[in-house]
């Protein structure tokens, strides 16, 4: 009987018995080396070895030791920022926002404030004055915004135009912080406040939103009724910055871009961004204007200190000054506004003669000139070509035309009638509103250039110019003259005794186009205040320029305020 049919047998057994005999668990080694296991005979297992066994007892430890390690650092090491992960997905925080600080003028009257909504979670609502002249002035904010899954990633009202922005760190406040405890159900067990906000500040203004009101109200009205695009305008304290209007018109609508909530309402921002008059642009700060006659006061200071000319000389204006052309060709001609006759420095400030201007600006025959670069000097004097420094952000600041200017724009040498033309204020000079009524109140405070700006209080920042007395009051006089005899006589209006300069700048090919200006101070005895009016592209035809509207802002000013006292 062979192995196999042993094991059979044996197998049969067993399970009709139900037993095990030790012969079926234990091989009588004397039979090993006969089992023949190519023919299935039997199967031995061996033990494995000493080696794979101590591997694996180390494996194991490893494997222990890691598991041990890492719940050290997680129970011992990291147990607080675990601790407080957990906290977090038990307990929910919510910003509590800061009221925004509010906005008033001068007077106490409110400019920008708060509604607040029927629930403490509510983002309160900025709201804006609805009378127009302001949107420029105040600008529009951001409000606080969240994610798809109700998480708020911007926990503050951001300032993005005018005082909004550049206060943004004294109006905005610091949040505050809700903590709400909820349980698996996502329901609220419990609700906290673990940190109160901190409102932001207050702040007051030194505009006047009353004159700020009606001289909007002038220069749109003017804007309107005779086809200008677009205007701006400025009165300052001339001895301390402040300024009690800032206006630009166009403008938007600062209520509608912080607030839109409706298609229509998008809609209609969207079309205010791309209107042609650019109504998001401040004028009074960031428009560049070419300032025509505007510059004449301050092209005869110049030309007195160099001595260039005394005030009581006379040149003589025929309509025109002719530069003969020694080659044989046509002469060239610069064109006066009119033939004034023979006028001295004051009545050729009052009646505005460009051919006064040109020779005493460029030189003609045995009149000196003052040149292009004394012309720089004593423009940059006066601030131009330079920012004022006021507190409001985009200003632009102008340009002043130069040899070196003219190279680097056009790539040309820098020619006589270069100069004629700079001496008007025309060429490539450019300058803002704010530019021009900075340098007009120096020259009525004396010789102190003033910086502008529109926090009440504020410590004011000053520069002192080197005039001469004597000097400045020969251009007061002009300037004062222009108003009982000369362009200026639309001011000549009872009660304000003004002194101003009017400027008119073709513009176009054509010139067929103007931009009125008219500057000033006030009261001419004793000035305090600065005024300045751009109306922007109108017709040369048109006879109703910036003096209008600032004529009837200052009778204004004269029946309701105290300023022109």
């Amino acid at each position: 009987m062979n192995l196999f049919h042993r094991t059979f047998t044996r197998k049969a057994r067993i399970a009709a018995s139900h037993e095990i005999s030790p012969e079926d668990v234990f091989l009588d080694s004397e039979n090993i080396s006969k089992l023949n296991l190519n023919q299935m005979e039997g199967h031995l297992e061996r033990p494995l070895s000493k080696y794979v066994f101590y591997v694996s007892i180390l494996f194991i430890f490893l494997l222990i030791g890691g598991f041990g390690a890492r719940l050290f650092a997680m129970q011992i090491v990291e147990g607080k920022a675990y601790k407080e992960k957990a906290d977090r997905n038990h307990l929910k925080s919510t910003p509590i926002f800061a009221l925004r600080g509010t906005i008033s003028d001068r007077n106490g009257t409110l400019l920008a404030w708060n509604t607040l909504g029927t629930s403490t979670k509510e983002v309160p609502e900025r709201t804006y004055t609805s009378t127009a002249g302001f949107s420029h002035l105040l600008g529009y904010v951001s409000y606080p915004k969240k994610d798809s899954s109700g998480i708020f990633w911007q926990e503050e009202y951001i300032g993005k135009d005018g005082i909004e922005k550049q206060y943004q760190t004294l109006l905005q406040g610091v949040p505050g912080e809700r903590v709400i405890a909820i349980n698996a159900r996502q329901e609220v067990e419990a609700e906290n406040v673990t940190v109160d906000p901190t409102h932001g500040e207050n702040i007051r203004l030194s505009i006047d939103a009353g004159v700020q009101a009606k001289l909007q109200e002038r220069i749109k009205t003017l804007a309107q009724d005779y086809g200008y695009v677009a205007g701006a305008g400025a009165i300052m304290d001339i001895h301390t910055g402040e300024l009690l209007a800032l206006t630009s018109y166009p403008e938007y609508d600062n209520n509608l871009i912080t607030n839109a909530k409706t298609k229509e309402e998008n809609s209609q921002v969207g079309k205010d961004l791309l209107d042609k008059r650019q109504k998001f642009l401040n004028r009074a700060v960031s428009g560049l204007f070419t300032p025509g006659s505007t510059v004449k006061p301050f092209m005869a200071i110049a030309a007195l200190m160099e001595g260039v000319i005394t005030p009581e000389k006379s040149i003589f204006s025929s309509g025109s000054l002719v530069i003969k052309n020694k080659y044989g060709g046509p002469d060239t001609v610069f064109k006066d506004w009119k033939a004034h006759g023979y006028v001295d420095m004051r009545e050729a400030i009052a009646v505005s003669s460009d051919e006064y201007f040109y020779q005493i600006g460029g030189g003609y025959m045995d009149q000196p000139g003052l040149g292009i670069d004394r012309i720089n000097t004593y423009a940059s004097m006066f601030g131009f070509g330079t920012t004022t420094g006021i507190d409001l952000p985009g200003e632009e600041y102008g340009v002043v035309p130069s040899q070196a200017w003219k190279k680097k724009v056009f790539g040309e040498d820098w020619l006589l009638g270069n100069t004629y033309h700079t001496s008007i204020g025309q060429y490539g000079f450019q300058l803002t509103p704010l530019e021009l009524i900075r340098g007009i109140a120096s020259i009525a405070n004396g010789g102190t250039l003033v910086t502008p700006h529109l926090l009440l209080g504020l410590p004011t920042k000053t520069t002192e110019l080197p005039l001469k007395q004597k000097d400045l009051q020969v251009i007061h006089e002009g300037m004062r003259r222009g108003v009982l005899e000369g362009t200026g006589r639309v001011l000549n209006i009872p009660g304000v005794n003004i002194a101003s300069k009017s400027g008119t700048a073709e513009l176009g090919v054509k010139k067929d186009l103007i931009n009125s200006w008219i500057t000033g101070y006030f009261p001419y005895e004793n000035p305090k205040y600065a005024f300045v009016v751009i109306m922007e592209k109108g017709s040369i035809k048109n006879l109703h320029g910036a003096v209008f509207a600032a004529r009837e802002t200052i009778e204004w000013m004269r029946d309701n305020t105290q300023y022109t006292k």
